[in-house]
């Protein structure tokens, strides 16, 4: 049995056996990435779906996937690779691809107006050795690495990418511990803190998907943008409407004005705000 550091839970893993997350496994005595290299996921997408709106705007970016996520969020729109059944499953036929293999198939893609790879879908430091070693092949390229990543890691594993890292969006789902622990299953002061040191070091945008009834008060949002202000009033908050999905099909979509009202009040303390999926 060995102990997984990657986040606050620090699961206790058996030998051959799986953390929460379902993509780190004990082998040797020993926690490793049982997803190195899995591959789920493999798209040129604009910049602006990851979402980032102030980094190289207009260009494109490899976006690559794997499986597994240390959050249970219910209204996951990429559960089949998250953590369903679905996702084990697939995770077991997926054909592994190394560093050096996914760099070569970015660089090929620079005549499309391709800058670099971008880590997401599923969560990606849960898989963080994957992403350090192509960061880095990445970086010897002349190319940019993105992370979109929920943030709920351990500050000595952001310590250990963070040199690779251009640009992040961060998912700050709510601004209650009770919305994370209960709806996500996750801890939200790990966010916070691994926001507080990422936006140090390099860009970063953050993301919050308003759920009705759950996260989508004008006060929470004066909190959460107030903290954020504390930070950067410059970090770009980027508001997102909920449609029903996975295990939430039981509310409506975000009203749409209601994005907007919540937009304005975020715009009170930030320079930059976006809305999403309206």
């Amino acid at each position: 049995m060995a102990v997984c550091e990657v986040c606050f839970r620090h699961c206790d893993i058996e030998e051959g056996k799986f953390g929460f997350c379902k993509a780190r496994t004990c082998k040797d005595g020993k926690v490793v990435a049982y997803n190195y290299g899995l591959i789920s996921s493999l798209a040129l997408d604009p910049i602006e779906k990851k979402p980032l709106r102030r980094f190289y705007p207009g260009s494109n970016i490899i976006s690559v996937g794997s499986f597994g996520c240390n959050l249970h969020c219910p209204f996951c729109q990429n559960y089949e690779i998250s953590w369903s059944r679905e996702a084990e499953l697939m995770a077991r036929r997926a054909e592994r691809i190394s560093p050096e293999e996914l760099v070569m198939i970015a660089s090929r893609y620079k005549e499309k107006g391709n800058i670099g790879i971008a880590y997401t879908y599923n969560e990606p430091l849960i898989g963080y050795e994957f992403v350090r070693d192509c960061a880095k092949l990445v970086h010897e390229a002349g190319m940019k690495n993105v992370l979109v990543s929920n943030g709920m890691v351990e500050l000595k594993i952001l310590k250990e990418i963070i040199p690779y890292i251009d640009a992040m969006n961060i998912d700050l789902k709510g601004f209650t511990d009770e919305y994370y622990a209960k709806l996500l299953k996750g801890n939200r002061k790990q966010v916070m803190a691994f926001i507080e040191e990422a936006v140090k070091h390099c860009h970063v945008e953050l993301t919050n998907l308003i759920i009705p009834d759950e996260n989508d008060s004008e006060e929470e949002m004066r909190r959460l943008s107030g903290w954020i202000a504390s930070l950067d009033r410059s970090i770009p908050l980027h508001i997102s409407r909920f449609f029903p999905c996975f295990h939430m099909t039981d509310k409506d979509p975000t009203d749409v004005e209601h994005i907007y009202k919540l937009a304005e009040i975020a715009r009170e303390q930030l320079e930059f705000v976006y809305t999403g999926n309206c």
